[in-house]
């Protein structure tokens, strides 16, 4: 038979492979060969959707949510994400100028493709999640990294920001707490971030709060909104259910923000996948009406693992790393480590090094804009993150 040669769309073909997936599939495949891999990888919380979330999903199939819904989302999910916000976050928002995504990365990709075309900028702050640069890239925008340092805490200073924007810029990116960095962002900090896009009103914020709730710090959460409230009329907040409440695979996410802006993604989204799962939704309905107390447990475990790495990560000294304040992840900078080996040039390399002979897996910070870090995640039991330290004390220390 004769070999058929396919022509894809450019905005496929400039995509790059997952270096997250990459890295689960070759780990997923040593695994069950049999070889003793520890997962340091997960971008999912390592918990199971708490009992009487499954059980509200469960009545909702024998009460019929098995049809299509409105493409906001159904009106019980609405009125909780519009309760979650008043009380939990102190900020207002009319029904009108609220929609469920399914999950938070389609509302960010349905904000980007509303907001961005040909010519304007994104301007994303790095280390950044890899998916946001390549949502810029198939909506034909161009990305402006707003690079962040380890010594300011990988967080964005206002100098930073200041020098990235321009009449070109459309869209700011703030994620707090971080992915990959595990950095959270001060109120004093985001303040500051305000002052300037004051300078720049054609700017849409896009608040990525998904890690809202897996924080360690003792002040309260905070978002741009929370300390600049002016910007409400260009500002997006994305949020959902994934990480908080262990539910990433119901695929449930939310936007709010000023309702031109969301009757535009609902648009967009009424002409790809609709709306995610009706039982799916009052599931999240469920999650998002019925408290905090598992989440804090949660949240509470984390921050003994984060505390487990940093300890766990000291004693070796070439491995420079700020420890976690909130989500599931941190950055440790392997730049020595990978100069001292002979056959490892740069972090994707190392990454294929620490699990064909380590039997470590760790995501390559080049997927994150940051080459020569790994993304270490402490999504993992107790037992999994110090077999893991054990083997790099042993190799490296």
């Amino acid at each position: 038979m004769q070999q058929t040669t396919h022509h894809f769309a450019r905005r496929v073909n400039d995509l790059s492979e997952s270096a997250i997936f990459r890295i689960g599939a070759r780990a997923k495949a040593l695994a069950d060969e049999g070889h003793d891999i520890v997962r340091l990888d997960a971008g999912e919380p390592d918990f199971n959707t708490p009992q009487w979330i499954i059980d509200a999903a469960k009545q909702a199939l024998d009460d019929g949510f098995t049809r299509y819904t409105e493409i906001g989302g159904l009106p019980q999910l609405k009125e909780a994400i519009q309760h979650k916000l008043e009380s939990q976050n102190q900020l207002h928002y009319r029904l009108e100028q609220i929609m469920h995504t399914c999950g938070a990365k389609q509302g960010l990709f349905n904000a980007c493709m509303s907001l961005l075309g040909p010519g304007d900028e994104i301007v994303i702050p790095t280390p950044r999640w890899g998916t946001y640069p390549a949502i810029a890239d198939i909506a034909a925008a161009k990305t402006v990294n707003a690079t962040t340092r380890y010594e300011d805490g990988f967080v964005l200073t206002p100098e930073t920001l200041d020098h990235a924007l321009s009449s070109r810029t459309r869209v700011l990116i703030l994620n707090s707490p971080n992915n990959p960095t595990g950095q959270v962002y001060s109120r004093e900090e985001l303040a500051a971030l305000g002052n300037v896009l004051l300078e720049y009103p054609d700017v849409i914020v896009l608040s990525d709060d998904i890690y809202e709730h897996l924080r360690f710090t003792n002040q309260p959460y905070a978002n741009i909104l929370n300390v600049c409230p002016s910007l409400k009329n260009r500002t997006v907040v994305i949020n959902g259910v994934s990480k908080a409440y262990a539910m990433t695979g119901w695929r449930v996410g939310f936007a709010a923000g000023p309702e031109d802006i969301i009757n535009e993604m609902q648009k967009l989204q009424g002409q790809t996948n609709s709306h995610t799962a009706a039982v799916s939704q009052v599931a999240a309905t469920a999650a998002l009406n019925g408290g905090l107390d598992e989440v804090t447990t949660m949240s509470q475990v984390f921050a003994e693992r984060a505390r487990q790495v940093a300890e766990g990560l000291k004693p070796v000294e070439r491995i420079k790393c700020l420890p976690a304040q909130g989500s599931f992840y941190c950055l440790p900078d392997f730049s020595p480590i990978i100069e001292s080996l002979p056959d490892v040039d740069d972090d994707r390399e190392l990454a294929d090094w620490l699990l064909d002979k380590l039997g470590i897996a760790m995501v390559p910070g080049s997927a994150f804009n940051a080459p020569g870090h790994m993304r270490l995640s402490f999504a993992a039991s107790d037992k999994t993150l110090q077999k893991g330290l054990d083997r790099l004390q042993k190799t490296f220390a």
